[in-house]
């Protein structure tokens, strides 16, 4: 995807947060003044646009400190300041690691989150860099799970592992990882249970997978991946944490994000759990999720519409 693509879908994507909430912010800073009343409706929009309260009353804090230190006097500045503030927020320690020969990406989350989806819109990403992509559907729990990632890995044109229905997950992946590895593919992407079991039990399930991978090639690396419902939003975070210390996730994919006029919920996700977003779905599309940018992402929230 091109980088003028990249920076359109962001825009469109965030159309309705920027046409809510966000667009009384933007008049406000655009052409109001910088007093005590600009910073109080600041925070309040941020809250109103799902941000979270804690983390909106931080930003309006360090808001004023930025304001302060570098002497702005207008609100256009003032503007400019929040917009670099969010970048920063945003900005990820360090890159996804896809090193691994192959790498191996474990997609977690509940059932409804637009998993199977983001599976397969993922495979189409990185096949559309030139990787050699493979899927194993290790959700083996739910009925058809295999069934729907198949369909999606015909559509993408990947293959699949699959065992059947009640089969062990960290054999459907071993398998995956070893025939990748032996194959010469690039990538691996796992789908798995969705549901939200006793978390020990989920630990123990997701702890099982990890191993199978090292087991099956010992130069796979692994990420895993988060998939969080953007209109959901803050009320997602808490069911989300459980997944997030059970499973060592190392990135979150925030879809339907063109769904919600509540956008501010990817600086709120971001630092509830202390993940870096990595994707976000801006569309139903297949070519509709695509890498995070924070640049893209603060620049997008406040454009002129």
């Amino acid at each position: 995807m091109g980088l003028f693509s990249r920076k359109q879908k962001m825009d469109e994507g965030l159309a309705k947060t920027r046409k809510g909430f966000f667009a009384g912010i933007l008049d406000m800073l655009n052409a109001g003044e910088i007093d005590e009343h600009m910073y109080e409706d600041l925070e309040e929009q941020l809250i109103l646009a799902d941000t979270g309260a804690e983390e909106s009353i931080r930003l309006v804090e360090e808001l004023r400190t930025r304001v302060r230190k570098e002497r702005i006097k207008t609100a256009s500045g003032a503007l400019d300041a929040l917009k670099d503030i969010i970048r920063g927020e945003l900005e990820a320690d360090s890159p996804m690691d896809l090193s691994g020969h192959p790498a191996v990406i474990l997609v977690i989350g509940v059932n409804g989150v637009g998993k199977t989806t983001s599976i397969a819109k993922l495979a189409r990403l990185y096949k559309e860099q030139g990787k050699r992509v493979m899927l194993a559907a290790g959700d083996t729990f739910r009925a058809a799970a295999a069934e729907q990632l198949s369909i999606w890995a015909n559509r993408v044109d990947v293959p699949v592992v699959k065992h059947g229905e009640g089969a062990d997950p960290a054999a459907v992946v071993f398998d995956a990882v070893q025939s990748a590895a032996a194959r010469g593919y690039d990538i691996v992407i796992c789908d798995t249970a969705g549901r939200l079991h006793n978390k020990q039990n989920l630990m123990n399930e997701l702890s099982k997978i990890s191993r199978s991978v090292t087991k099956a090639c010992s130069e796979a690396s692994v990420e895993t991946l988060l998939v969080l419902d953007a209109i959901t939003g803050q009320n997602a975070i808490s069911q989300a944490s459980q997944f997030v210390s059970a499973a060592n996730a190392t990135g979150i994919i925030l879809t339907k994000l063109d769904g919600t006029a509540k956008g501010g919920s990817v600086i709120g996700v971001k630092q509830k759990l202390g993940l870096p977003v990595r994707f976000v779905g801006v569309g139903e599309g297949m070519d509709d999720l695509m890498e995070f940018s924070p640049e893209d992402f603060a620049n997008a929230l406040f454009a002129e519409n």
